[in-house]
């Protein structure tokens, strides 16, 4: 698929005056100008995450309620249930919150809850609220989940329990009635970073309530490795604070991780260092999976497992639902993309939307992101959920499905979710209408640029600009992810040795010429690029810098994201 290349803009004197100030090469003070590392102070907190740049908890609107609420649950003996979402950041936060009550308060009052995805769906949910009424809880906390549950929590406030709710999601004009609420997104909440995922909410909460208690640092820091990977899941901008947490948690778990973590990584083959990419391609899909395929609970036990032989009991459990899930994302993708292919009006629309009834729930998030990959628009995966349809819708960039949904309303019965990502539910027999109706919303407020992908670039670079030095110093750039991903460089007017070959039908490996410089390059499932290579015409490529290693032997080599004729 064809793609825009946005070419970030400098100014070329605070380029030069940070090159100068951190004596590296122009491309790299480029790159970091582009990020808003405009001098040497900021240069250094940015190389340097550590604990300094976390903020104080008790600037959270709410903090001094939320802890004083715990200490006196502590004081009069009361039952605590924590309740999470069934994915990772929501996961993560429950064992987080849980594994830290136990500590300061009698483990036998603490329990967790749960949803179920498919009986429950996303959310505090009635069922819960019913097992903590059963099971005598007087104070809930939810995780990564409550900030919408304005009925739910006056429900269990009718039942004579308070809630505190910790989520990151944004709120509405009127707040559920919890005893607290923490989340910086609220209005009136001084907290100076707003961009926490759920379980970076729930660090800040335990962070604050061993202060209160005076206990030590360890006591909360312990659990920067889950802080680590709900941040790399969760898919939050890797500034500011959840910068330096990654950091801090991803040095955790490569030194002394969570039995559980530990487990994920043996089963899933993760050499060490781990990243944050190899967080979100391995580990996260796993522990996703329990609540896709089955049971999230099972997670939870795994992150809060006494010993690494309990731990690996669940995360055997967790990996046999990745392949279950992997199967049925593959087979579901695979039939959804054959029904757009053989159909003609639906190949030339604006947008997907896709039903069928026997299609697994808790995977059709996963096969719209797919559908993206080759229809870039739009796109929303239905299956039976009951006597309903239900499902997942994934948007371009730069285009509000929130909004669009909201225009299709009247089709449908319920629907949530934000800018980038939704759920709805509907009549079976109002799929079609539904359908017609967001292609017409779709066609006629959607930017024709929004449906072409855009390749952000960092830099323009010339070959003799690439050495180890600069790779180095990219790689401390990490940890990765939104806002701060890899940066990614143009060379224009290369050309191919003549030594390049394609991989098994859907690599190729290159060995392109710029001047008397040749750099080995790999570009993964770019086959259909083979044809331009061959022409011999001069070539602009995209591409990020790796390392190749083999028999010991380390070379630099380009890893390819984009190649297109030179303009």
């Amino acid at each position: 698929m064809e793609k825009r290349w946005k070419i970030k803009q400098a100014d070329e004197q605070k380029v030069q005056a940070l090159s100068d100030a951190l004596r590296i090469h122009p491309m790299l003070s480029r790159i970091l100008v582009g990020r808003g590392i405009e001098s040497f102070e900021t240069a250094k907190a940015y190389f340097r995450p550590d604990i300094s740049q976390m903020h104080d908890p008790w600037l959270m609107k709410d903090m001094d309620l939320a802890v004083k609420r715990i200490l006196h649950s502590i004081e009069q003996k009361e039952k605590i249930l924590v309740f999470g979402d069934y994915d990772v950041d929501g996961t993560s936060s429950v064992a987080l919150m849980y594994q830290l009550l136990c500590k300061i308060h009698d483990p036998s009052y603490i329990d967790f809850y749960i949803p179920h995805r498919q009986r429950e769906g996303y959310g505090v949910s009635k069922a819960g609220i019913d097992f903590a009424k059963e099971n005598a809880f007087s104070l809930i906390i939810s995780v990564d989940c409550g900030i919408k549950s304005i009925h739910l929590v006056d429900y269990a406030k009718a039942n004579g329990m308070d809630f505190i709710i910790c989520d990151h999601h944004l709120p509405d004009t009127i707040l559920p009635s919890a005893v607290a609420i923490l989340n910086p997104k609220q209005t009136g909440c001084l907290y100076p970073y707003k961009e926490l995922c759920g379980c970076g909410v729930a660090f800040k909460f335990i962070t604050a309530l061993c202060e209160a208690l005076s206990l030590s640092q360890e006591m909360y820091l312990i659990y920067l490795d889950l802080v680590a990977i709900a941040i790399a899941a969760d898919i939050v901008p890797m500034t500011g604070e959840n910068r330096a947490l990654c950091f801090l948690g991803l040095k955790k778990i490569n030194e002394n991780p969570n039995h559980g973590i530990r487990a994920l990584m043996t089963l899933s083959s993760l050499v060490s260092p781990a990243s944050i990419t190899s967080l979100v391609f391995t580990i996260a899909p796993r522990v996703n999976a329990a609540g896709r395929m089955d049971d999230a609970r099972k997670a939870v036990l795994m992150f809060v497992a006494d010993s690494y032989d309990e731990a690996l009991l669940y995360a055997n459990l967790l990996h046999a639902d990745n392949t279950d899930r992997r199967e049925a994302d593959s087979s579901i993708t695979e039939e959804a993309l054959a029904m757009i292919e053989g159909d003609e009006i639906m190949q030339n629309r604006k947008s997907t939307v896709l039903y069928k009834s026997h299609w697994h729930k808790g995977v059709v998030g996963i096969v719209a992101s797919r559908l993206i990959e080759k229809y870039y628009r739009p796109t929303i995966v239905l299956t039976q959920s009951g006597e309903f349809a239900s499902g997942s819708a994934r948007s371009v960039p730069g285009f509000n499905l929130y909004e669009a949904l909201h225009a299709c309303r009247e089709w449908l019965i319920g629907y949530g979710g934000h800018f980038a990502a939704a759920g709805m539910t509907l009549a079976p027999e109002n799929v079609e209408k539904f359908s017609l109706k967001f292609e017409e919303v779709v066609s006629e407020t959607i930017d024709p640029r929004f449906l072409v992908p855009e390749l952000e670039v960092d830099a323009i670079a010339g070959f003799s600009d690439i050495d180890f030095q600069a790779y180095r110093i990219i790689e401390q750039m990490e940890p990765f992810g939104p806002e701060n991903y890899k940066p990614v460089l143009v060379s224009q007017i290369v050309y191919d040795t003549g030594y390049s070959k394609l991989l098994k039908e859907k690599h190729l490996r290159l060995f392109l010429r710029q001047g008397e410089i040749i750099f080995s390059c790999i570009a993964f499932n770019m086959a259909d690029k083979w044809p331009l290579i061959q022409s011999g015409q001069p070539l602009d490529i995209a591409y990020t810098l790796d390392l190749n290693e083999w028999n010991g032997d380390k070379k630099l080599q380009l890893k390819i994201v984009d190649i297109r004729e030179h303009r």
